[in-house]
């Protein structure tokens, strides 16, 4: 058996790490979930999970998706609403489980997505909400990668 360490990556093809999010992808846009790829997948992978949080608003949640098939390295623009099968997504602290496009209160924010490399997929209970996801992530996560993107409303 091999132990081979992979190192992860997690890109977006509408920002790079550290630069701002375009507001297609905003409330002030279109809030369409930005396209994201990702890899590549440590050997034993089973499922991929995502999470997208504003971490300049208390880890206020964007988006969460859980148990998307270990072979599928990317989800195009507009996703969110149709995930590949076996795929779900949770619910936000907007709501809905769906994504919610950055659309912070005031000043410059942070957003981070971060997307988990898991040895076997989650068995999903009635709470589909990050605090339980990330529980039932322990001891199943084999790599990680973030991707950091800023936003700020135009006055």
């Amino acid at each position: 058996m091999s132990s081979v360490i992979t190192q992860l990556r997690l890109t977006s093809s509408a920002f790079a790490d550290g630069e701002a999010i375009p507001s297609k992808y905003t409330c002030d846009g279109d809030n369409v979930s930005p396209p994201l790829t990702w890899g590549p997948a440590p050997e034993s992978t089973a499922a991929w999970v995502i999470i997208a949080e504003d971490i300049d608003a208390r880890l206020w949640v964007h988006w969460l998706v859980v148990n998307l098939p270990a072979d599928v390295i990317s989800l195009p623009e507009g996703a969110s609403g149709s995930m590949p099968e076996g795929a779900v997504e949770g619910g936000t602290d907007f709501g809905p489980a769906t994504w919610g496009g950055p659309c912070p209160p005031s000043g410059e924010h942070r957003y981070v997505f971060t997307v988990y490399a898991l040895a076997e997929p989650l068995v999903l209970g009635a709470e589909l909400a990050t605090t339980q996801i990330r529980a039932d992530m322990y001891g199943k996560v084999l790599a990680e990668a973030k991707l950091t993107g800023t936003y700020q409303r135009k006055a």
